[in-house]
């Protein structure tokens, strides 16, 4: 049973060398995350030249996503790295202060005074210490220690409930924006947009770098971690505006609270999907595995619950970056999503009710799931140019692989995050006989089909045009 589940690996200091990178592809990944929170570009242009040159010799093309780090809500820097804050005891957060003590700190986010006012939580070092704002003198913050914890040199800070003003896009974003579209990365992912205009400003600036570089359109991925941002109007226009959303669990989680985040998971990905976007879940799924050889129990049910959710893809982060597993991590993830991918409900029947097509190629792909699922074929081929037809099949669940063949590698890179869509290179501009032929030929080498099975086949008149499908066929592989 192929996976329909993407997996998505972040890069690190323990997965960026040739030999590891190569087998992490081969356990499954299909993006690999750029994380622009840490090292400098010259590293990430070669971890992206490095994915490139693996990815070919393997064989299969990975997606790269570009994680721009988002406004640095943190503290600064104290005199002995560290400290430990007791419940009660009063402490300062102070604009001016260089280097901190047991007394006070500093802020790398200068206007965090004018976001906060008395009776404010404020959540430091992942929610682990917890400050209750008393008053605000100017660029000083006087609060009381709730829970005390270890605080140490630039961890984060989070408001309970949301509500600080940093922008979306930094300065270095912007920078950092224009320096992974000139290397050539498919997708980027914004850090804490608080509602669709954020996503809508990423992708102007997106559309003008790719001009600019003269490169094709790279998706925009709205992280979705701020209290506002799951406002419903807000989260409808953030999924409006972008490619595809990440549930970003982590600093999501501190703000609204870690009881509300499977819910709103829930949400976000139903929503998306309606939506025709793609879902991407992350934020510790095998935390364990950064230093065990096999994952939780809970873990394990985390990863499968996201994938009966309807998630498109499933993220790791230090497991990947940092840990002492990550091929393990790949190869445990992915059997986790085989095994509960063969639960998923197939409702297509009910999908369709009450539903109108407006455009042809839309109505030929949703009729070619029907097809498929009540002739129990055992694959749709989907002839495509933009990956359009094959985006709009994967939106709803079907027990029948999706294989998107398309001549363009942008294309095949752009759908490695859609579920149940297998993206492969096919030169199909040539006749429609020649084609059809070609078309059995490389699914038999995929070993998707074999003689006398079925296959449901999307393609367009003439072919190689965007947005010309029209024909669904019913072939049987000879």
């Amino acid at each position: 049973m192929l996976r329909a589940t993407k997996i998505i690996a972040t890069l690190g200091p323990a997965s960026e060398k040739p030999e590891v990178l190569r087998e992490m592809i081969r356990a499954g990944v299909d993006v690999v995350r750029m994380n622009f929170s840490h090292g400098t570009v010259a590293d990430h242009k070669a971890r992206h030249d490095l994915v490139r040159s693996i990815s070919a010799e393997v064989g299969k093309e990975v997606g790269i996503m570009a994680d721009l780090q988002g406004p640095k809500i943190r503290v600064g820097k104290f005199v002995e790295s560290k400290i430990l804050l007791k419940e009660g005891e009063k402490f300062i957060l102070d604009v001016a202060c260089e280097l901190g003590d047991q007394g006070r700190v500093g802020l790398d986010y200068k206007e965090l005074p004018s976001d906060v006012k008395p009776g404010d939580r404020l959540l430091l070092n992942d929610g682990l210490v917890v400050l209750r704002v008393e008053s605000v003198k100017g660029g000083e913050i006087f609060t009381l220690v709730e829970q005390g914890g270890p605080l140490s040199n630039n961890k984060g800070i989070n408001r309970a409930g949301g509500g600080l003003t940093a922008p979306a896009l930094t300065e270095k974003d912007i920078s950092d924006l224009d320096a992974a579209i000139a290397m050539g990365v498919d997708f980027l992912a914004i850090s804490f947009p608080k509602d669709g205009a954020d996503m809508a400003y990423a992708r102007k600036l997106a559309d003008a770098a790719s001009a600019k570089y003269g490169v094709g359109k790279v998706r925009t991925i709205a992280k979705v971690e701020r209290a506002e941002a799951i406002e419903p109007e807000a989260l409808k226009s953030i999924i409006a505006q972008s490619d595809g959303i990440m549930v970003a669990r982590g600093d999501l989680a501190i703000e609204v609270g870690n009881a509300a985040v499977p819910a709103l998971q829930k949400r976000m990905i139903a929503w998306a999907r309606e939506a025709d976007k793609f879902t991407i879940t992350a934020t510790q799924m095998m935390e364990s595995m950064i230093n065990a050889p096999v994952p939780t129990r809970a873990e394990v049910s985390d990863v499968a619950n996201a994938v009966l959710d309807g998630t498109d893809a499933v993220m790791l982060s230090a497991e990947s970056a940092a840990g002492s597993y990550p091929v393990q991590t790949i190869k445990a993830m992915a059997e986790i999503c085989v095994e509960a991918e063969k639960s998923d409900p197939v409702k297509l029947d009910t999908d369709f009710l009450d539903q109108t097509f407006a455009r042809i190629d839309q109505t030929i792909a949703l009729g070619a799931l029907f097809t498929a699922h009540h002739l129990h074929a055992n694959a749709i081929a989907a002839l495509t140019d933009s990956g359009s037809t094959a985006i709009w099949m994967s939106r709803h669940n079907i027990h029948v692989p999706i294989f998107a063949l398309t001549s363009k590698i942008a294309t095949q890179r752009a759908l490695s995050t859609y579920r149940n869509v297998t993206p492969i290179g096919l030169d199909y501009t040539k006749d429609r006989d020649t084609a059809l032929q070609e078309v059995e030929a490389c699914l038999k080498k995929a070993g998707a089909v074999k003689k006398g099975d079925a296959v449901v086949l999307t393609s367009g008149e003439p072919m190689g045009e965007p947005g010309g499908t029209n024909n669904l066929k019913i072939i049987h592989v000879k």
